[in-house]
Order: structure tokens, then sequence, then C-alpha cells
């Protein structure tokens, strides 16, 4: 066991979770988000203390955590209450891939994995790299990108979400609403008239719905939606929030690979 950070974790979400199993420091998590589903088995390891927008606060005080770590300012007054009791919390805020990777080190470096966690870290710069390489020369070749509409939630539509903007891009696509990656608030990123994502024309539709099952049948009934590209060749994919939707190691790893494969098969199909 390394002895330096923190020995006694809460993760109030999923990437946390997944970066210190990563590393080995699976030992030093005591509680973590009920919504984890990676790694599988953290969900019989650990126990569950928190969904995303609420804590069971008495449980992870019982934990006796001496570092908590959470997400976003959608998780603040889970923090004010843990840091008026007394426990040390970090929440990150990364809403960029160069800011996950920002979050990946600095945890790294706060449990003693500093070299691990650069290496590490380094593996997935040079992954996201040769996509990119890939991408280019399809592109030189002739093949065009694809336009893709990215589908968070359906009722109302929400899109933009940053990270999956920008590797939306790494993976080869267009995002067809980029002005809303610079909204970090999910309330600034609603769509408010649907018949604006039908002008963009997308060529793709990826949904990901916060852990919602997507429902691509759902989605081609829709009112004049018919004669968008990706209905009408039956372009509607399913990317699971998990490995999407989490800033952290999965969107860097499964679920841009996802994404290059939805959209290179488009590419040889169209190019």
């Amino acid at each position: 066991m390394n002895p330096l950070g923190p020995q006694r974790i809460v993760c109030l979400t999923e990437e946390t979770t997944e970066w210190l199993y990563l590393l080995g420091q699976a030992y030093r998590i005591v509680g973590i988000s009920g919504y984890t589903v990676r790694p599988r088995r953290a969900r019989d390891e650990k126990p569950k203390v928190s969904a995303f927008l609420n804590a069971k606060i008495d449980k992870i005080l019982a934990l006796q955590p001496d570092c908590v770590f959470g997400f976003s300012d959608l998780q603040a007054d889970i923090a004010a209450q843990l840091i008026r009791a007394g426990v040390q919390v970090t929440v990150f805020n990364q809403r960029s891939v160069d800011q996950i990777f920002s979050m990946l080190f600095q945890v790294a470096a706060m449990v003693g994995c500093a070299d691990d966690g650069l290496a590490r870290i380094d593996v997935m710069r040079r992954h996201l790299d040769a996509i990119r390489a890939e991408v280019a020369a399809r592109v030189a070749s002739g093949q065009r990108r694809p336009k893709v509409f990215f589908e968070e939630w359906d009722e109302p539509h929400i899109s933009g979400i940053r990270w999956v903007s920008e590797l939306l891009g790494i993976a080869g696509g267009d995002d067809v609403f980029p002005e809303l990656a610079v909204q970090s608030l999910g309330k600034d990123r609603i769509i408010t008239d649907p018949a604006e994502i039908v002008r963009r024309n997308p060529d793709i539709i990826i949904g990901s719905w916060c852990g919602k099952k997507f429902r691509p049948e759902k989605v081609a009934a829709r009112v004049g939606w018919q004669d968008v590209p990706a209905v009408r060749h039956g372009q509607l994919f399913e990317i699971k929030s998990a490995d999407i939707l989490q800033p952290g190691p999965a969107a860097l790893t499964d679920g841009v690979e996802q994404m290059h494969r939805i959209v290179t098969t488009w590419m040889n199909r169209h190019g």
C-alpha cells in the first residue's frame, strides 16, 4: 500500500472510481456512486453512498473518509454539507478533453501515482492522435466527414456537452450544434425548437440519454424527422452514458472508439 495521499476516499461520480481502479488504488475507495458501472466489480466491492444530485451524508460520514471526490456545480450542495462536517472535499469541474486529462493527473498525484498516471495519460493521448491521423487520411483521400447530432436527453432535447463535441470531432464527425459546446450548464444546452435539429440535417444521430435507454424508433417517429438523412438511412445509434457522458477514462477510450466506428462505417459507405 502507498502511504501517500488520502487513504479513505469516497467517489461521488464514476470517473474517479474507474481511474483509481486503473491505477491499482481501489483499496483506498470506501464509498461510490450508485450509478457506478465501471468497473463492474466496484458495485460488488464498495458501499453505494450517493446518486448524482444527492448523497447519504450520514452514511458517508460513518465511513470516516479523509477525502471526497465530486464533480461539477451540481454537487455543490453535497460538498458544502461535507465540508461543514469537517471532511476534505475536492470537486472537479472538467468539461473539455484537456480538462479531463488534467483531472486524471491531479487524482493520480494525490494518491502518489503521478508517474503511472502520466504514463496512462500518454497512452490515451497517443490513441486520440492516432484516430485524428486516420480521419485526416480518410478526408485527404476524398471521404466526407458526416454531420452528427448527439442527443444527451430527449425531452427536452439537450446536446453539445463539450468533451463529447470534442471527441466527436476527433472521431471524424462534425457536431451540428458546435455553439452549444461552450455552455457548461445543461439548461443552456436545451434546443428549444426541435425543427432546428431537422434544419441542420444530420447524417448520423447518436443518443445517450443519461442512463435512460435510447429508443431509435421513437426518434425516427418524431414529426417532421422522416426526411432527415440519419433517419432516412437508419443511422441512429446509442452509446451508453457510462461510456461517453462520464468525463474520465471511459469517454477517452471506449466512448471515442464507438463514435469512431460509427463515423468510419458511414464514411466507407458515403465517401
